[in-house]
C-alpha cells in the first residue's frame, strides 16, 4: 500500500468537519469555487483534489492524505493512479474511493444534524428557564451535564437505525475491498514468481 503523505494546510484549504476550529477557520478560502466545493465534499465528492485545493504533485506515487473535514471529521484520500493501472487494481481503487466516498457522505449529514439539533435543544431549554442564548458578558449560555445527557441519548436512539444501516454498509466495503486487495496480492506474487522464475532460467 502506497505511503500516505499528509497535505499541508496552507491558504487553499476548504476543509469540512464537526469540531475543528483551526480547520474551519482555515477552510474558508474565498471564493464561489470553494463554496461550491464545500458543497460537494458534503456530498462525498472530492474529484482528484479539487474540492481540497491541492492536487498532488505530478512525480508522486503515494495516496495523499488531507487534514479533517470541516463536515465529516474524516481525512480525505487522494489515491494515486498507477500509468499502468490494471483492471483489476483500478476497480480496487474504484472500490476505495466509494467507501470513503460513502463515509463522507454519511458523517457530513450525521454531525450537519447533530450541530442543528443541540443548538435547538439548548435554545429550547434556556427559553423555558426564561434565559438567552448568550449571557449578560456575551458568552454563548450551556446547559449542565446532566441537561446535555437526556439529549444525547434521545440524538442516540433516533439515529439508532441510521447507525446499524451504516455499519452494515461499512462491513459491505471492507469486505470488497479486502477481498480485491487479496486478488491484487495474489496476481502481483505471481507476476513476481514469473519474472524471478525467468531471470533464474537465463
Amino acid at each position: 500500500m502506497a505511503a500516505a503523505r499528509v497535505l499541508r494546510a496552507g491558504a487553499c484549504r476548504r476543509r469540512l468537519l464537526l469540531s475543528s476550529a483551526s480547520s474551519s477557520a482555515s477552510s474558508s478560502a474565498s471564493s464561489a469555487s470553494s463554496s461550491g466545493g464545500s458543497r460537494a465534499a458534503e456530498r462525498g465528492e472530492w474529484p482528484d483534489g479539487a474540492g481540497l485545493g491541492f492536487r498532488p504533485p505530478a512525480h508522486s506515487h503515494s495516496d495523499w492524505i488531507g487534514p479533517p473535514d470541516q463536515h465529516s471529521n474524516l481525512r480525505p484520500v487522494i489515491f494515486y493512479v498507477p500509468p499502468e493501472e490494471s483492471a483489476l487494481e483500478r476497480r480496487l481503487r474504484e472500490a476505495r474511493q466509494e467507501a470513503q466516498a460513502s463515509n463522507q457522505r454519511f458523517w457530513a449529514r450525521h454531525n450537519r444534524a447533530f450541530r442543528q439539533e443541540k443548538e435547538e435543544f439548548i435554545y429550547s431549554r434556556l427559553k423555558a428557564k426564561g434565559l438567552e442564548m448568550r449571557d449578560e458578558s456575551g458568552h454563548k449560555a450551556t446547559l449542565n451535564a446532566e441537561e446535555m445527557a437526556d439529549f444525547y441519548k434521545d440524538f442516540l436512539s433516533k439515529n439508532l437505525k441510521k447507525h446499524l444501516q451504516y455499519n452494515r454498509d461499512w462491513y459491505k466495503h471492507n469486505f470488497r475491498i479486502t477481498f480485491l486487495m487479496g486478488q491484487v496480492a495474489l496476481v502481483r506474487a505471481l507476476r513476481w514468481l514469473r519474472w524471478r522464475k525467468k531471470n533464474v532460467e537465463q
